[in-house]
């Protein structure tokens, strides 16, 4: 039975090209986060409290919202009003960059999908360390955990690629609960080399001298279309730097459940990713003590509880919630 986004306002969402409903909701959200009657409406979607603590931190619920739908921080109060148990901001690269040509962003409704090829798209390190500050110095910081995540600005050689993600970890720790690596979007060119154990190893030694005496925990996002071999290699790595959780999945570049007439290039969200990214988090969970976040195919209570059931400690949404709006929240929090 659909809910009342999914009846009145996904149409009307859905009638707009992609990435122009995307930035006008973003929109509605940033001027919701300064208004308090708003904020009170938002709250009405809350699920019921369902505390979780991982790696240090309180979250109210277990399900967060998932990098890529607030990349530049504009929007915190107005998700956490929404009833999310954590926020995950970002992608943040060091430098503000435009992300790929337009148009980038594809809904596949009948597969309950979407491809993007954003590319990073972002305010960048500085200007968004700018906003946060302001943010927390309104009061108008939310009570849950937020997280930020930090990519590879796309102009910097892989090879300098340690030194651009240090830029945006000294601009950004102080607004961050828990620091995400993003090194598996499919949308920026040579970014999921860093998945290779030399590389990654040099990426969290480096990260980690400089987190100093009271570091924050350190989170790393991994591709679903890694092999099993890579998928070793990569536990191996971050099991030694003390990674403090996975989040699996990023986007896939496996199309295979599109038809070609309506594929583009881009990374695969939603429905599609489902059993991919599933598979992915139950392989870690039982090879590794590192807790896994859970992304990719959550829509319902049982995409959820699947999830759980295979090992998550946590789960974020991004294209469950284009899908099936907020209520999907408490949908799945009064069900688990």
């Amino acid at each position: 039975m659909k809910n009342g986004y999914e009846l009145f306002v996904r149409p009307l969402l859905f009638s707009l090209d992609a990435e122009t409903a995307h930035h006008f909701t973003i929109a509605l959200l940033h001027n919701a986060s300064d208004f308090d009657p708003a904020l009170r409406v938002l709250r009405s979607f809350q699920p019921s409290p369902k505390p979780k603590t991982l790696f240090g931190l309180n979250f109210p619920n277990p399900i967060g919202l998932a990098a890529g739908l607030d990349k530049n921080g504009v929007a915190l109060p107005a998700w956490a009003a929404l009833g999310f148990g954590f926020i995950e901001i970002g992608t943040v690269t060091a430098k503000a960059q435009p992300g790929n040509p337009k148009p980038r962003i594809f809904r596949l409704p009948e597969q309950q999908a979407l491809i993007n090829r954003l590319g990073f798209n972002n305010d960048g390190a500085d200007a968004i360390a700018q906003r946060l500050a302001a943010l927390r110095e309104s009061g108008r910081w939310p009570a849950v955990p937020v997280g930020i995540n930090i990519g590879k600005s796309r102009v910097t050689p892989i090879e300098q690629a340690t030194d651009d993600y240090l830029y945006s970890f000294r601009m950004l720790p102080d607004f961050a609960d828990y620091i995400t690596l993003n090194i598996s979007s499919p949308n920026t060119p040579g970014l999921r080399e860093l998945q290779e154990p030399t590389k990654l190893s040099e990426l969290l030694h480096a990260i980690g001298d400089e987190a100093g005496t009271a570091p924050k925990p350190l989170v790393v996002k991994i591709s679903p279309d890694m092999s099993a071999a890579e998928l070793t290699a990569i536990l191996a790595v971050c099991e030694e730097n003390g990674v403090s959780g996975i989040i699996a999945t990023n986007t896939t570049l496996d199309h295979s459940s599109i038809a070609p007439q309506l594929d583009q290039p881009g990374g695969l969200s939603g429905a599609p990713l489902r059993d991919k990214s599933t598979a992915l988090v139950r392989e870690i969970a039982a090879r590794s003590t590192i807790p896994v976040i859970a992304s990719g195919g959550i829509f319902d209570a049982e995409s959820a509880r699947e999830k759980f059931h295979a090992g998550a400690l946590l789960i974020q949404l991004y294209t469950g919630l284009v899908y099936r709006g907020p209520q999907v929240l408490r949908e799945i929090m009064d069900r688990l």
